[in-house]
C-alpha cells in the first residue's frame, strides 16, 4: 500500500516536472543558445552589437528608473489602503469597498490603461475637459508612471493586505502600555513585521513594470524602455531574432537579482504561534486621515477608467457627444471580432482548467507527501523561476522553439504559455491551503483500505475546493488580460482580444478598443462573481452538514 502511494505521488511529480521541462526549461535553453549563434558559429557579437547599439543602454536605464519610481510610489499607496483596512476603525462596508475597488485594474489588460490615460488626460481628454486644461504631458515618463502605478497597485495591495491579516495586533497594545511613543509602536509592531512584504512588494512591482509592454506601447512616446526594444527587435519592420534573444536574456538580469533578494529577505519573516483577535482602538485623527486618503487614491485610480464607459457610447468623442450604440453593434456584427472573443473565452477556460490541475498536482507533492526535501525543492524552484521570468521572454522562447511545429498558431500553445507564466501564485495558494489540512487523513484512509488517490479525490479535494475555485478564477482572469507573452505566439486564426486590441491601435479604432476592453471587464467581473458565489455556497452547505451531524457520546455507545 505504501509503495502504491509513493508511486502515485511520484507519478504526479514526474508529470508536473515533465511539463515544465518541455515548456519552460527547453525553450529558455533554446533562447539562450540563440543569443550566441552567428552565421559562422558561436559568437558574442550579438551581445556586443546590442550593448554598443544606439538606444539600448538608454532604454535599459529608462526602464530601471521608471520601474524603481513606480514601485516605490505603488508600495506607499498600497500600504495606505491596506493600513486603512486592517488598522483603522472604519465602517465594515467601507473596508470591503476599499478591498474590492483596489483590485479592479487587474480585470483589464495593461494595453487598455494607456488608451484610457490618453482619452482621460490628453488635450481632448475627459478629465482635461473637466479641469479646463491639460494637467500634464501624458507621453513619456509621466504617462508611464501613472500607468505603472495603476497596473501594480492591486498586486501590492493584495500582498500587504494578506500579510497584515496575519500580523498579531496585540503587540501594538503591549507596546503602548510599556510607554512607547505612537511612532515607535508603529515601527516595531507594524513596519517591522511587514519589512519582507514591503520589500517583496517593491521587487514585484519593479519587475512587473520593467517587463510590461502594454503601457509603453500606448503612452511610452520617445521615452523608450527595454520592453519596446525587445518587441521591435522581434516583430519590428526588420526582425533580428539573434539580437532579440540577447535583449530577452538581458531582461532576465532583474529576475536573477529578484530571486537572490527574496531568498535574503526570507530571514526577516516574522511568524506567530497564534494570532490574537484584538479589537482596533478608535483614533479619530488616524481613521479620518486614512479614510480620506484611501478615498482619494481610489478616486484617482478609478477615474482614469471612467472614459471607457463614455467613449464607446457617444457618436464621436469629443466632437459629437450624442448617445449611440453603433460602435457596440459594429463590434458584435463583425464576424472576425466575434471569433477573437470566442478564442479568448476558450483560452481562458482551458488555461484555468489546466492551470488548476497543474498547481494542485504540484502542491500535493510538496504539502501532502513524504517525498525527500530535495525533490520538493524542485517544485519550489520552478515556482520561484516562473514568478520572475518575464512573459515576453517566455513568448519569444516559444516563438523560436515551436515555429514550424504542429503547435505553431494553436490555442494549445497559448494555453500552455499562460499556465507556465502564471504558475507561481496559484501553486502557493494551493500549497498553503493543503498544508493547513489535517495531516493524518491519508494515513487514516490507508488503514481503512482506501488508496492514496481515492483519499485525495474523496476527502482532500472537497475540502480544498474553495481554494481550487480561487486558483481557477486567478488563471481565468489573467488569461483574459495577458498580452506580453501571447503577442509573440498568437496567429491570425488564434488571435485573442488583447492581441486584437494591439492590432486595432494601429488603425486608431479606439471605439472598438474600448468596447472590447469593456467586454473583458464584464467577463472577468462575471467570472469572479460566479466563482465567489459557488465557493460561498459550498461553504454554507459544508457548515450546514457539520451542524446537522449528530454528536454521539462515548457512553451512548
Amino acid at each position: 500500500m505504501n509503495r502504491r502511494k509513493e508511486n502515485e505521488i511520484k507519478g504526479i511529480f514526474g508529470l508536473v516536472v515533465l511539463v515544465f521541462l518541455i515548456f519552460l526549461l527547453i525553450p529558455l535553453a533554446r533562447l539562450f543558445l540563440k543569443s550566441f549563434m552567428g552565421d559562422a558559429g558561436p559568437t558574442l557579437g550579438h551581445y556586443a552589437e546590442v550593448l554598443t547599439g544606439r538606444g539600448f543602454l538608454e532604454a535599459f536605464g529608462n526602464s530601471l528608473l521608471i520601474s524603481s519610481v513606480s514601485a516605490v510610489m505603488t508600495t506607499a499607496l498600497a500600504f495606505i489602503l491596506a493600513y486603512a483596512v486592517h488598522y483603522c476603525n472604519l465602517p465594515k462596508g467601507y473596508k470591503g469597498f476599499i478591498s474590492r475597488a483596489a483590485v479592479i485594474p487587474m480585470l483589464l489588460p495593461t494595453i487598455t490603461y494607456g488608451f484610457a490615460i490618453i482619452y482621460s488626460f490628453g488635450k481632448q481628454g475627459l478629465i482635461t475637459q473637466l479641469f479646463g486644461a491639460q494637467l500634464f504631458d501624458i507621453y513619456g515618463f509621466n504617462g508611464l508612471l501613472l500607468g505603472y502605478v495603476i497596473y501594480t497597485l492591486p498586486v501590492s495591495f493584495l500582498l500587504l493586505s494578506n500579510t497584515m491579516s496575519y500580523v498579531d495586533k496585540k503587540f501594538s497594545i503591549v507596546s503602548r502600555i510599556m510607554g512607547d511613543s505612537p511612532f515607535a509602536t508603529f515601527v516595531r509592531t507594524v513596519l517591522r513585521p511587514l519589512l519582507r512584504t514591503l520589500a517583496a512588494s517593491f521587487v514585484q512591482c519593479f519587475f512587473l513594470c520593467f517587463t510590461d509592454y502594454g503601457i509603453p506601447a500606448s503612452v511610452g512616446g520617445e521615452f523608450e524602455v527595454v520592453a519596446t526594444v525587445l518587441y521591435n527587435e522581434m516583430l519590428g519592420s526588420v526582425p533580428n531574432f539573434s539580437r532579440g534573444a540577447c535583449v530577452a536574456m538581458m531582461m532576465l538580469i532583474p529576475s536573477m537579482v529578484t530571486i537572490a533578494l527574496l531568498h535574503y529577505l526570507e530571514k526577516y519573516n516574522i511568524r506567530y504561534n497564534k494570532i490574537s483577535q484584538t479589537e482596533i482602538r478608535k483614533g479619530a485623527v488616524r481613521d479620518t486621515a486614512f479614510g480620506i486618503l484611501s478615498a482619494l487614491i481610489l478616486l484617482c485610480v478609478l477615474s482614469v477608467f471612467a472614459v471607457i464607459f463614455v467613449v464607446p457610447f457617444v457618436d464621436e468623442w469629443p466632437y459629437r457627444i450624442q448617445f449611440t450604440l453603433e460602435h457596440v453593434i459594429s463590434v458584435f456584427s463583425d464576424s472576425s471580432l466575434v471569433t477573437v472573443c470566442r478564442n479568448s473565452l476558450i483560452v481562458a477556460f482551458l488555461t484555468a482548467a489546466a492551470g488548476s490541475l497543474t498547481a494542485y498536482g504540484a502542491a500535493l507533492t510538496t504539502a501532502r507527501s513524504h517525498l525527500p526535501g530535495k525533490v520538493k525543492q524542485v517544485i519550489e524552484n520552478i515556482s520561484l523561476i516562473t514568478n520572475t521570468i518575464p512573459g515576453m521572454v517566455i513568448g519569444i522562447a516559444y516563438m523560436l522553439v515551436f515555429s514550424g511545429t504542429p503547435l505553431q498558431n494553436t490555442l494549445f500553445i497559448i494555453v500552455i504559455c499562460n499556465v507556465i507564466h502564471y504558475f507561481s501564485t496559484p501553486y502557493l495558494m494551493m500549497k498553503s491551503s493543503l498544508a493547513k489540512m489535517n495531516a493524518s487523513w491519508e494515513t487514516t484512509a490507508m488503514l481503512m483500505g482506501d488508496t492514496w488517490l481515492k483519499t485525495i479525490v474523496r476527502v482532500v479535494t472537497p475540502n480544498a475546493m474553495g481554494t481550487i475555485l480561487e486558483v481557477f478564477s486567478y488563471y481565468f482572469v489573467n488569461a483574459m488580460v495577458t498580452v506580453s507573452a501571447v503577442i509573440f505566439i498568437a496567429g491570425a486564426r488564434t488571435m485573442v482580444i488583447t492581441t486584437k486590441i494591439k492590432e486595432l491601435q494601429y488603425y486608431t479604432k479606439f471605439n472598438e478598443v474600448f468596447v472590447l476592453s469593456l467586454l473583458i471587464l464584464a467577463v472577468n467581473l462575471a467570472a469572479k462573481g460566479l466563482f465567489h458565489y459557488i465557493a460561498t455556497d459550498r461553504q454554507k452547505i459544508k457548515v450546514k452538514r457539520t451542524v446537522r451531524r449528530p454528536v454521539i457520546s462515548k457512553s451512548a455507545g
